[in-house]
Order: structure tokens, then sequence, then C-alpha cells
């Protein structure tokens, strides 16, 4: 029998695949739990018609995510902290107070979604990534300042 993957199934195929199996296997596990669906042609269409779907669904994500990222290069942050001699912070910039910062200047990013190798400990110039997108991040330049 042949049906129509709606899962990634590690022993059969990826989502969309049309594979060959048992009509056992198909009939009590795979249809029931709607891991897949008979491989008749008003499926293979309905499938075709949510692929063009998702294909713009993303384009339109990616676009957004290129448009952010534009918006997020071309801010300036600047992040005044307490800092003691030779220009050493009491405390830490972290993800947070970047985040905290970029939501007060109009732009909701997720915390979790702006990436610091380590917490920024010293009063100057950084290149902080900020991942808006799988496959579009920006790098944004943040400046400490001695408060």
């Amino acid at each position: 029998m042949k049906v129509i993957l709606n899962e990634n199934i590690e022993t059969l195929g990826h989502i969309g695949d049309v594979v060959k199996v048992a009509p056992g296997y198909a009939r009590n596990y795979l249809l029931p739990k709607k891991l897949a669906v008979p491989a008749t042609e008003k499926n293979a269409k309905a499938l075709e018609h949510t692929k063009r779907q998702l294909l713009y669904k993303k384009n339109q994500a990616l676009e957004a995510a290129k448009g952010l990222c534009a918006k997020l290069e071309a801010l300036p942050i600047v992040l005044a902290h307490k800092a003691g001699e030779e220009g050493k912070l009491f405390g830490a910039v972290t993800n947070m107070d970047i985040a905290t910062f970029l939501k007060a200047n109009g732009l909701d990013i997720d915390r979790k979604k702006v990436v610091l190798e380590d917490a920024i400990k010293h009063t100057g110039e950084y290149s902080v990534i900020v991942k808006i997108h799988p496959e579009v991040s920006a790098t944004i330049k943040v400046t400490v300042t001695a408060a």
C-alpha cells in the first residue's frame, strides 16, 4: 500500500514522501496516528497545496526578518553602567539588558535571541549577534559607557 507521510519517520522517510508499506502497518499504525495518509490523487494535490502555502509563509517571514535586521544594524546602542577605575563595570551587561534597550526603542526582540559569548564587564564597543531567523542574524554594535 502506498502512503504519503505527514511526519518524519526514521525508518520510512521524510514529510511528503510517497512510500510503499505493508497494508497492515498502514491501516493499524500509520493512518490511525495520522502519521500518513493514503496516496490518492486528491491527497497528493492537497500536499502540494500545503507545501506551496508553507513556502509562501516562510518567504514572508524571511523578508520580515531581513527588514528587522536592517533596523537593528542601523540603531546605535549605548548602555550606561556604573564603572570603577580602568573601565571595569560594577556588575555586567547581559543579553537581558540589550533586549530591554531594544524593547524600549520599539524593537521587540526576545533576550534568548541576543547571543553574547560572555557578559560584558568592561566599557568599550562590542559586536553582538542577534539571531532573528534561522537564516538571518544581525550584528549590532553595543557601546558601554561609564555612568
